[in-house]
């Protein structure tokens, strides 16, 4: 069971990799550093199965008795994608309250920035390292098991 339970979330991981890609080629793209143009209901059901795939690798793991460090990648991995929506929508909903109650933070606009930089550059960065480093432990893995 536990075999069957690590293929089934490192699918996830891997699935949620590629989603991460595509996602962030289509934004790159709006830049025009990339040619990838995806309709905007695509874009929806990327961002949707990124989520619940974020959400089901955080479950997997922490369900699952492996090393503390491996666990914590994983774990940082899920959570800094579950941590990008939702802070995209904290920012907009802080900004519709600022506007709406005539709050001001940064001058004139009344906009808040916390929540669009953890959701633009902290999780995103968190993502990647989390990313980063279990797929150094998954092949390190891998390795030691081709040696024995």
């Amino acid at each position: 069971m536990k075999a069957k339970a690590l293929q089934i979330r490192n699918a996830i991981f891997w699935a949620m990799i590629v989603i991460f890609v595509l996602l962030v080629a289509v934004v790159l793209s709006f830049g025009r550093l990339v040619g990838l143009k995806l309709p905007p209901s695509t874009m929806i059901y990327l961002a949707v199965a990124f989520f619940i795939l974020a959400a089901a690798l955080v479950v997997l793991t922490a369900k699952l008795k492996e090393s503390g460090v491996r666990k914590f990648f994983f774990i940082l991995t899920g959570a800094s994608a579950i941590g990008i929506p939702i802070c995209a929508v904290l920012h907009n909903l802080v900004y519709a309250l600022c506007i709406k109650f005539g709050w001001v933070f940064w001058g004139e606009g009344g906009d808040e920035a916390v929540f669009f930089i953890l959701a633009i550059f902290v999780f995103p960065a968190l993502f990647v390292i989390g990313s980063l480093g279990s797929i150094v432990l998954l092949i390190s893995a891998r390795l030691r098991k081709k040696e024995s």
